[in-house]
């Protein structure tokens, strides 16, 4: 069980949160998630989550991957932030996790009540929608907040229209 949004409640505001990944879809999700933000005058959450699987080497080895990840996600993050601020005029706030996705996913939605709706955008490829989309739908009626999949075909004007 999720704790109560408190979005509604004066001080607070209903925010957006799109999940970064190496996706070519991904960048659907936030760009439909920073137009529904400012549209509605609220928050845009970005998250990215580093895979911890791979940092199960030597001690040594595993430091140096785990620091060379969390440059790439920060690089990533910076050159999608100013995206956001150049072509939706939004301020996004950056969230860098370590671990599972899908546990990251709804550990923030915990931590910051804040957050109301997860966007996610369905891929194209043979595989389905993607990872993400398949972990969330199959939580079916468990995920603690509504979600919202961008179908592939839409394009910005599409998602902006739409937004």
């Amino acid at each position: 069980m999720v704790s109560k949004r408190q979005s509604r409640l004066e001080g607070h505001r209903r925010k957006f949160m799109a999940v970064i990944d190496n996706t070519p879809e991904c960048g659907r999700a936030v760009r439909y998630a920073g137009m529904r933000a400012k549209n509605s005058g609220g928050g845009l959450v970005l998250l990215y989550v580093i895979s911890d699987a791979d940092f199960n080497q030597w001690i040594g080895v595993g430091d140096i991957m785990r620091a060379e990840a969390r440059e790439e996600a920060e690089t990533v993050m910076a050159t999608i932030a100013q995206r956001v601020r150049n072509e939706i005029g939004a301020e996004p706030e950056l969230v860098i996790r370590e671990g599972k996705a899908s546990d990251q996913i709804l550990q923030l939605i915990e931590d910051d009540r804040d957050i109301a709706i997860l966007v996610l955008a369905a891929g194209s490829g043979k595989e389905g929608p993607g990872p993400l989309v398949q972990q969330v739908a199959g939580r079916g009626a468990a995920f603690p907040i509504p979600v919202t999949i961008i179908p592939d075909s839409l394009t910005d004007e599409d998602i902006d229209a739409l937004s």
